[in-house]
């Protein structure tokens, strides 16, 4: 667990945890925390025990937002893309009026990343660290989109070069993904159209035009998902249109030479019968005749085939 006092922008470590219980002249403390430090920190600060029992709790939990005495609730997702598999993780912030505590699992990003914007843009308030916090996990959703848009387009241009079975697997996990993240979205767009709201005491009301602009965001991702999805869609289409069109060029290849090989058996075939007197048995050159003619009615129809494109 850290522990820092952060006035306008700049952190200044705290050791003792009970200095925290009273507000500080100038900022607020930000209490960095994981769940096994909630056993200390609820008791102090009064933490409603639902909220803690979320934190606790090793079910997935969806983002949403609760109004207690003296303090929020809120979590938000967090949104990871390695490996070409999309990961979520929840973080858990309790906002008070002189506090904001933040409680992960693993480890958050967009906490490390918030540290330079809070210095730049000298936060001194909570609320402000929150707005700054859920823009920065909202904008890193753009992020991983255009990812996701990337390897849908590579995707694509791998089918259409060479189709593999192993596509069929990568569309059907990529679009499960994207499924299950898009119903990730609608209680996230939720949770910022509340902070979005005036009737929130512990946010100022001018914060409410920030908060809009992440909320308009949040609603050109969920538009953006959606396009994934029908994307994922099309795509699937195409690699069954190009397995069945791969399908009819083996099926022609196979057919024109059947059909080349067809008078060439028969031929032979007929120069294969026992028969005491046929045509040109006798004849000294006969064997050579018959083959060179063989070939050239083959190599003959091979140059119509190609001359048609029919090969």
């Amino acid at each position: 667990m850290k522990i820092r006092m952060v006035n306008n922008g700049v952190f200044t470590p705290v050791d003792q945890l009970e200095a925290t219980l009273s507000p500080p002249l100038e900022g607020f403390y930000w209490i960095d925390a994981d769940v096994e430090d909630l056993a200390y920190l609820q008791p102090l600060f009064g933490l409603h025990d639902l909220a803690v029992e979320d934190c606790l709790s090793d079910e997935e939990q969806r983002p949403k937002i609760e109004l207690y005495e003296g303090h929020y609730f809120i979590v938000i997702s967090s949104i990871r893309f390695d490996d070409e598999e999309i990961f979520l993780r929840a973080l858990n912030i309790f906002l008070g009026r002189h506090y904001i505590i933040t409680v992960t699992k693993q480890k958050i990003n967009e906490l490390r990343s918030l540290k330079p914007i809070l210095w730049e843009q000298e936060i001194g308030r909570p609320d402000r660290f929150l707005y700054h916090l859920v823009d920065l996990v909202v904008d890193n959703y753009f992020i991983v989109g255009d990812r996701i848009e990337a390897r849908i387009e590579s995707l694509e241009e791998d089918i259409l070069m060479h189709t593999k079975k192993s596509h069929l697997n990568e569309i059907i996990g990529l679009r499960s993904e994207i499924l299950w993240l898009k119903k990730m979205l609608g209680p996230q767009r939720e949770v910022i159209a509340t902070l979005n709201k005036k009737d929130l005491r512990l946010i100022d009301d001018q914060l409410q035009k920030y908060f809009s602009d992440i909320l308009e965001n949040a609603v050109k991702i969920t538009e953006t998902f959606d396009t994934y999805r029908d994307l994922m869609g099309n795509l699937r289409e195409a690699y069954q249109s190009s397995l069945s069109n791969r399908a009819n060029e083996i099926m022609r290849v196979f057919t024109a030479l059947t059909t080349i090989f067809m008078p060439l058996t028969f031929i032979t075939g007929i120069y294969g019968m026992n028969f005491s007197h046929m045509p040109g048995a006798n004849f000294y050159y006969g064997f050579y005749f018959l083959l060179g003619f063989m070939f050239l009615l083959g190599g003959g129809m091979l140059f119509f085939f190609r001359k048609k494109d029919w090969l």
